[in-house]
């Protein structure tokens, strides 16, 4: 049984290589938001032309992104969201929202400095985990049945 896997949220550490690399060797199949910050941001004005309202300029990146999104949260089977320490990612609660209204199995990775202001969003999870290692031995246990030695 093939896992695809959504890897979405944070995008300023290693969280996805690690489950990525952690993951070897699993019938799982990974895709994610462009991770390119500069590449997201601007991909609409680069596409579709410049824009002088800022607005405009992060509204035409965020419809083309939508695209990405939407076709990677349809496809998955198992949605993984990373919230960072450092900063907000609305657009990783929304991610979350999205693929609980999906019906999909969602695993929220995020530390407990964050538990209150998550409360809903683990309440919609079905696991949440604080390291990637422990998203990659959920993983491992939805395959094969196996638990961590």
């Amino acid at each position: 049984m093939t896992l695809n896997v959504y890897l979405s949220g944070e995008i300023h550490t290693d969280w996805r290589e690690q489950i990525i690399g952690g993951a070897e060797g699993l019938d799982v199949c990974f895709a994610s938001p462009v991770t390119d910050h500069d590449a997201s941001d601007d991909c609409g004005v680069a596409i579709l032309g410049a824009e002088p309202n800022k607005y405009w300029h992060d509204h035409k990146g965020a419809m083309v992104n939508a695209m990405r999104t939407r076709k990677g949260l349809a496809d998955a089977d198992i949605v993984v969201v990373r919230f960072g320490e450092k900063y907000k990612q609305w657009n990783a609660a929304f991610d979350a929202g999205y693929a609980a209204a999906l019906g999909k199995s969602l695993i929220i990775l995020s530390q407990d400095e964050h538990q209150h202001a998550l409360k809903e969003v683990h309440a919609a999870a079905l696991a949440v985990a604080k390291e990637p290692q422990q998203v990659v031995e959920i993983l491992r246990y939805v395959l094969n049945g196996s638990l961590p030695t």
